[in-house]
């Protein structure tokens, strides 16, 4: 909790900084539609011409904020933004700045809302500098010290248009959470990829060590290319979870669509089993009936059958928090939420950006411990005693 009110503390100064930047600007912009020329225009005999500031506290939802006013020569500007007299910002102004940060809204966006609302409109330029300034806070975030020990840590990526030297390609952007020892969720990291390979998970465990982990009950993913014999290299005392959601859905990619409801109930229903034994006789079923027309599918099942089956070594509440990657994929949701619309991001760092936010924004919701965690809890102690 330490760790999170910090983090809470460094996003409000971030953002009282960002909201002075902002409208800094936006009162620039103002004088400069007022004036009727920009601040480096050149213009014989100006009727009227800028005259340097004066200085103004704003209260926010944020605190307050000292602001720099411009002026001109004749005292007659007076901002929409914020009237002469007035100590407060407009309300609706704060809400929206904010949007547009977390929410990762494109630069358009941004500028189409600041215009419609206040009739000003940033340029790119100053948009991306202004966001730019979350930068140190991100690469701070993502080599932050971690916990020695996770309950479990889940997996998962997804595919993102970025441009990287004039062209433009799809990245993998691997997503690492975990629940700690007090049943609480995290976001350990993002990570993002040209090409999945096992050097490249050999890294980010590493990283993941080199951050303060040292224990890590069980991981769960997707069949992520090297993921298996990365996990054996760093953590050997880990177990390993294929996820049987991913799993099915990847496997209905290569049947026919006349078969695949009834095959997608048949691979759920191992999955569904009372226990491993149950579990092994309901693949062997699955086998003799589908081995001649299906037999990559067969196959593929087979060898990554004992990966899917770990989760049956553990109790009922257990099995139920490992089963699937649901909770990380509710975080892959909420990045695809927040970057629709954006075709291509600019860089890597962009991305980023938005994934700050996200993680930011769940840090704030997730003040809870998993479902049934003291019972979770019990049990792991018993079963990985002196570990837990």
């Amino acid at each position: 909790m330490e760790r999170a009110e910090k983090i809470r503390e460094e996003f409000h100064r971030m953002m009282k900084e960002f909201l002075r930047h902002t409208i800094g600007k936006l009162l620039e912009k103002e004088l400069e539609e007022y004036l009727g020329y920009s601040k480096h225009e050149r213009r014989e005999d100006p009727d009227n011409y800028r005259n340097g500031y004066y200085e103004k506290k704003v209260n926010t939802s944020l605190g307050e904020i000292d602001i720099k006013v411009p002026r001109d020569r004749k005292s007659e500007f007076e901002p929409a933004l914020i009237p002469k007299g007035e100590k407060s910002l407009v309300e609706d102004l704060q809400k929206k700045l904010f949007l547009l940060y977390s929410k990762g809204l494109s630069t358009r966006d941004i500028q189409d809302i600041l215009e419609d609302v206040y009739g000003t409109r940033l340029s790119a330029s100053t948009i991306s500098r202004i966001t730019d300034r979350i930068i140190p806070e991100i690469n701070e975030w993502l080599t932050r010290p971690l916990k020695e020990i996770y309950s479990a840590i889940f997996i998962d990526c997804l595919f993102v248009s970025v441009r990287s030297e004039n062209r433009v390609s799809k990245k993998a952007l691997y997503v690492v959470a975990g629940v700690d020892t007090d049943g609480f969720k995290e976001i350990l990291g993002f990570w993002i990829s040209e090409t999945e390979s096992a050097s490249f998970w050999l890294n980010v465990l590493n990283d993941l060590k080199a951050r303060g982990v040292e224990d890590v009950i069980i991981f769960v993913s997707d069949g992520l290319k090297g993921i298996e014999e990365s996990i054996r290299a760093v953590f050997p005392n880990s177990d390993h979870q294929k996820c049987f959601v991913h799993k099915v859905r990847n496997s209905l990619k290569k049947v026919k669509n006349k078969d695949k409801k009834i095959i997608a109930k048949e691979l759920r229903a191992i999955y569904m089993a009372i226990n491993e034994d149950q579990a092994r006789q309901r693949f062997e079923e699955f086998k003799a009936k589908y081995q001649d027309e299906y037999k990559d599918l067969v196959k593929s099942w087979e060898n990554d059958l004992d990966s899917l089956l770990t989760f049956f070594k553990y109790p009922y509440e257990i099995r139920r928090m490992l089963a699937t990657t649901n909770f990380i994929e509710s975080i892959n949701s909420k990045i695809k939420k927040v970057t629709y619309g954006k075709k291509i991001f600019p860089d890597d760092m962009a991305l980023l950006k938005v994934c700050y936010g996200v993680a930011l924004d769940l840090d704030e919701k997730w003040q809870k411990p998993v479902k049934d965690w003291e019972t979770i809890k019990a049990q792991l102690q018993i079963l990985f005693e002196g570990r837990i």
